[in-house]
């Protein structure tokens, strides 16, 4: 039985709730982020424990199947931009068609429909929010930045950082409030 659960972005994230679904005496067969294969089918009764168990840490476990899309483009993008070393080549509606098999102008007018932003402004956030992450380690210039994200140049950077936090990366770099918003509330 597939079960599709929101706010299981890590690798932390994955081995807790695999650590809960043990716990309820279940077999995890397949643990991906935000998928859970499991050996059994569940009663209600069980459905309802599993579900509150993961409410208690964060997780919510997801049945609407439109949700599940969501949910499932919004892991691809956080995924691609936070835990990869290198975004894809080929441009985000590709990629996100591809592996959801899903044609892209349908998945982005669903996207839209249920989160009220589009997914071309959901990637733009978690970049930035990558790029902040980037900012301030120190370990790399705006130039490098820029290509790592792969922004057409540093200005291109520099303006849509601006226009999605109010802040220069400069001036953001030298802040004190290097805030972040944790990935499992955007």
């Amino acid at each position: 039985m597939k079960l599709f659960i929101k706010n299981m972005i890590s690798q932390r994230s994955k081995y807790k709730v695999m650590a809960i679904i043990q716990n309820l005496g279940l077999h995890p067969l397949f643990v991906e982020t935000g998928e859970v294969e499991i050996k059994e089918k569940l009663s209600f009764k069980k459905y309802d424990v599993l579900k509150e168990v993961l409410l208690v840490n964060d997780f919510i476990l997801l049945i609407d199947k439109q949700l599940i899309l969501v949910e499932k483009v919004k892991t691809l993008i956080i995924e691609m931009i936070h835990y990869t070393d290198e975004l894809p080549v080929m441009n985000y509606s590709d990629y996100l068609s591809e592996k959801l098999k899903v044609n892209y102008t349908y998945l982005s007018k669903f996207f839209s429909k249920f989160t009220n932003i589009t997914i071309e402004h959901f990637i733009i956030a978690q970049k930035i929010e990558k790029v902040k992450q980037l900012l301030a380690g120190d370990q790399l210039t705006l130039s490098e930045i820029a290509w790592k994200m792969h922004y057409s140049s540093p200005a291109h950077l520099s303006t849509q950082f601006k226009k999605v936090t109010g802040l220069t990366p400069s001036i953001f770099k030298r802040s004190d409030h290097k805030n972040f918003i944790p990935l499992t509330e955007i």
